[in-house]
């Protein structure tokens, strides 16, 4: 597909859409999935463009037959698509991973000795651990709380090259971070900006060069591409100074009794066969989101999220989990404790008795709920976990009303 095709007029549909799951009582029900922030489902686009590559799928680059030359295009194209879907620069490298951890994990191993790595306490791990000795800020009260302790971190560390790294999209509030503002602060301390991009951008567009970004990762299984790929898109220098991620074939120039490197930096840092089928069904999704236009995404998705949060909000003895103020804007996610239940207990409950699809936990970040938890109270056998509804592409409004009403009963209201 063409990033520049007409737009869609109505929105892709999701497999799985229709499927049937069994209920306690021995009847069954249509599954109301909302649990899109662990692993959204696969694009009904994303199948066809996988089933369009099966046939010619062989290896990738130095390839002289045919399907070869075939996957080999299929796979490099995929690299412009994505730099077409996050508006990177030209001189930007795209490097194809596993998932948003292994990204960010890539990055972490490409920083140059020394540098100062300031993160918050309220990312996600896979975003929050990867780096060596981080300066750690606690979670912020507020999006200016956030950039001023951004600026004082920054402002403060030592000589060296330094570097920001930030959530766009909280997964387990939907929050979004001021991501301009803090780029800016990046810019003013002379430090790199690195976004979590990975629950973002199934909900919304990312523009590096407006919003003036070094490095996006993001993950294609939360793009409903469940396929096993992700992508680090960012500045090529240090990329290209670092030692190969994988050492072994395509990140190798040339062996002898010694190896020289690529210095490719997205060859580089993508030694052995690449998840090829990964990448297409990630460029696939990149494709068509943006053919589909994200102006009726996000309106269908605000008006499903609004009836949510309202309908939660009136049950009593059922508290919303949030860091800022209710009215700050937010992506379909939203994490809440009832009185009188442990988290386990209500996820499984709403499978079995209604059919319906969320996530208990602490969601890999167990800092931040932990801090959100103990602010929001509850009964003494929840205290510490989560449940989290999430929606997107194929949600309904009666997929929200049945778990408005489901929870509802929870509490006997």
């Amino acid at each position: 597909m063409s990033p520049v095709a007409a737009l869609s007029t109505e929105l892709p549909r999701v497999l799985g859409a229709d499927a049937l799951v069994p209920l306690s009582d021995g009847g069954s029900v249509p599954y109301a999935n909302l649990d899109y922030a662990a692993s959204a489902p696969c694009l009904e686009q994303v199948q066809d463009a996988i089933a369009r590559a099966l046939p010619y799928y062989s290896s990738v680059h130095r390839g002289a037959g045919y399907a070869s030359q075939v996957t080999t295009r299929a796979y490099e194209q995929a690299r412009e698509t994505v730099r077409a879907f996050l508006n990177a620069w030209e001189k930007d490298s795209v490097v194809f991973t596993r998932n948003t951890t292994d990204a960010m994990n890539l990055l972490a191993h490409a920083v140059p000795k020394g540098t100062t790595v300031v993160v918050f306490e309220s990312e996600h791990h896979a975003t929050l651990l990867p780096w060596r000795r981080p300066v750690r800020l606690p979670s912020p009260d507020s999006p200016q709380q956030a950039i001023a302790a951004a600026d004082r971190a920054l402002a403060t560390a030592p000589e060296g090259p330094r570097l920001l790294v930030v959530t766009a999209a909280s997964n387990v509030t939907g929050e979004l971070w001021p991501l301009a503002e803090l780029a800016q602060v990046a810019r003013r301390n002379g430090a790199r900006i690195a976004v979590d991009a990975a629950q973002l951008v199934p909900h919304r567009p990312l523009d590096m060069r407006a919003l003036d970004l070094d490095y996006v990762a993001f993950s294609g299984h939360k793009l409903y591409a469940p396929f096993g790929a992700g992508v680090l898109a960012g500045r090529s220098d240090w990329l290209r100074a670092a030692d190969p991620y994988l050492k072994g074939g395509g990140a190798s120039a040339h062996v002898d009794d010694r190896t020289v490197w690529s210095t490719d930096p997205q060859q580089r840092h993508e030694a052995g066969t690449p998840n090829v089928l990964g990448v297409i069904a990630l460029a696939a999704a990149c494709d068509t989101l943006s053919q589909t236009g994200w102006d009726s995404l996000v309106e269908e998705e605000e008006r499903l999220l609004a009836r949510l949060r309202e309908g939660l909000s009136g049950i009593p003895g059922v508290r919303q989990l949030g860091l800022w103020d209710v009215r700050h804007p937010r992506v379909g996610i939203v994490s809440f404790v009832v009185d009188g239940w442990n988290a386990q207990e209500v996820a499984l409950t709403l499978s079995s008795e209604h059919g319906i699809g969320v996530r208990d936990g602490k969601f890999c970040a167990h800092p931040l709920v932990t801090r959100l938890l103990g602010e929001a109270g509850g009964c003494a056998e929840g205290r510490g976990t989560a449940v989290r509804a999430s929606i997107g592409v194929g949600s309904t409004t009666e997929h929200i009303d049945r778990l408005v009403t489901a929870v509802r009963g929870l509490t006997g209201c």
